[in-house]
């Protein structure tokens, strides 16, 4: 911007004068960017420097493998060395052929012919009554409050779809045009659950699962749990949703990161627990008003119960975010705090202290779940 400036634009310029850099001191400075932006343009700078470390990183493998086979070549013959330099090189995992059958009286297979792998991700917007026309049409055995079970099979599992919403209603429709058809190829018996607050209380994503877990669980016996955020689109539909190999961390690469995962120990996104599970870790803290924190709470809360996350192999963990602001939701400035203290809380704040009053509604998709949450709702001694 400062180019712009006529002092920047004077005949003859070759560099700033005194009474130039004086001229410019005076220019009302830009308004600082939030706390969110830096961070993230610090984790892209950071991102940014990995990619290049990785691409010296190939060449320098890429040249040593040319040392080792000019070293090696016996009678014509190249020596045997393995060069791995990525995990998308690892061969796929077999599925089965389009020309395989299986009785309905079978259980339904995890590697399944209609799973196609990459997906078209479409983020265009489109009327929920459109998606709801278009998808019930392809498949008219959805039943209302979404929920679907294969008959050409028997489903492996039952898997509750949880989603916290507040004001993304333009998003909404994106993910169930996408995620209920890619559920139904992998075969498995599963609902939607919507879990929206209402009032003015900052968002608690947090209490929002625990809510929807304990509704979801009136409705049916499932056998797992996914944590699903509405603005998270699956790019790969052999991303399998099934129960096994939980607790499970879906999302690892984010296209907002580069589609690399920030930390070790991020839990964020889409993931899933069963039942079992996470009635032990006592569900997600039900403290953390506003965004951020509760998914490394949870994740804490896994390790103390000595579970191990599970994660998608190499391009299987793609996802795509829907670009938009975090609207009127501040964030939770006190997390960090109450993350130094997680292993203390785990009993204290969870499943076991949660009080709450839901309106259920039942649409063609999604079972809506609507509630007002207040700190009174969950009380424990001390919250900081």
């Amino acid at each position: 911007c400062l180019n712009r400036h006529p002092c920047l634009r004077r005949p003859g310029y070759s560099g700033l004068t005194y009474d130039c850099i004086n001229e410019l001191t005076f220019l009302s400075p830009p308004s600082p960017p939030s706390l969110s932006v830096v961070n993230e343009y610090l984790f892209m700078v950071q991102a940014t420097g990995i990619h290049i470390k990785d691409n010296v990183k190939n060449i320098g493998a890429q040249v040593l493998e040319q040392v080792v086979r000019g070293g090696y070549n016996i009678n014509g013959t190249d020596y045997a060395y393995d060069f791995n330099l990525s995990e998308s090189d690892v061969p796929p995992t077999t599925y089965l052929p389009d020309s395989f059958t299986y009785l309905s009286s079978q259980i339904c297979p995890e590697r399944l012919p209609s799973m196609k792998g990459r997906l078209e991700v479409n983020m265009s917007e489109m009327a929920l009554e459109d998606v709801e026309r278009v998808l019930l049409n392809a498949e008219p055995s959805m039943t209302l409050g979404g929920y679907w079970k294969p008959r050409d099979c028997v489903p492996r599992w039952k898997v509750a779809i949880l989603v916290p919403f507040r004001n993304r209603h333009e998003h909404l429709p994106i993910l169930l045009r996408h995620l209920i058809p890619a559920l139904q190829r992998q075969r498995l018996q599963f609902a939607f659950y919507v879990v929206e607050q209402v009032g003015s209380e900052p968002f608690n994503r947090a209490m929002l699962f625990n809510v929807g877990f304990r509704e979801a669980m009136r409705d049916l016996d499932w056998d797992c749990m996914v944590f699903h955020d509405v603005d998270h689109m699956l790019e790969n539909d052999r991303n399998y949703y099934g129960c096994g190999d939980m607790p499970r961390h879906f999302a690892v690469k984010l296209n907002k990161y580069s589609y690399m995962l920030p930390y070790n120990e991020f839990f964020g996104g889409v993931s899933g627990l069963t039942v079992e599970q996470f009635t032990k870790i006592n569900g997600f803290p039900n403290a953390f008003w506003g965004w951020g924190g509760e998914d490394d709470d949870l994740w804490n809360r896994v390790q103390y119960a000595n579970y191990t996350v599970s994660r998608p192999q190499g391009e299987l963990g793609r996802y795509m975010s829907i670009p938009h602001h975090h609207r009127g939701e501040v964030q939770f400035l006190g997390r960090y705090t109450l993350l130094r203290r997680s292993k203390e809380r785990q009993s204290l704040d969870g499943l076991n202290n949660l009080q709450y009053s839901p309106l259920l509604s039942r649409r063609p998709l999604y079972t809506n779940i609507s509630v007002s949450l207040s700190r009174k709702l969950a009380p424990i001694a001390d919250y900081n």
